[in-house]
């Protein structure tokens, strides 16, 4: 029998202490708390998360100017749950979101799975960090 995924686009409900606790189980955790979640999760053009019996199993989100740019950050599916469409199922739902709009995002972990998505590599990226990592 197939598991039965829901994927919601509003993080209205979201237990925060929940994602944070499951992304730190399961290696995917960058340090930010509950807390800096919730914000970095709202303050995106659009959010997708995936649950099965209410668990949080994915996350995907997307930074936009709404016209022309977007950047596709914080694509998670947690580990039992891969192999299953559910990571491009909640890329597909934030795509729809940015027609006419340049898609970019970084990885080094599966870049042949977003070859299948029709994404490209295009020259190199560069990034520089501000302050000091999450104190702001």
């Amino acid at each position: 029998m197939k598991t039965q995924v829901i994927y919601r686009q509003n993080i209205d409900n979201v237990n925060w202490q929940e994602m944070k606790s499951i992304l730190v189980a399961d290696n995917f955790d960058n340090g930010r708390t509950p807390e800096q979640l919730q914000l970095s999760f709202a303050n995106s053009f659009a959010t997708s998360i995936a649950y099965v019996n209410k668990q949080i199993v994915g996350t995907a989100r997307v930074l936009s100017d709404g016209v022309c740019n977007a950047y596709v950050v914080d694509v998670w599916t947690y580990t039992p749950y891969r192999h299953q469409g559910i990571a491009r199922r909640m890329i597909d739902n934030l795509l729809v979101k940015l027609q006419g709009q340049h898609v970019y995002l970084f990885t080094d972990d599966i870049p042949e799975f977003y070859r299948r998505l029709g994404f490209v590599e295009r020259g190199i990226g560069m990034e520089t960090l501000v302050g000091r990592w999450l104190q702001n």
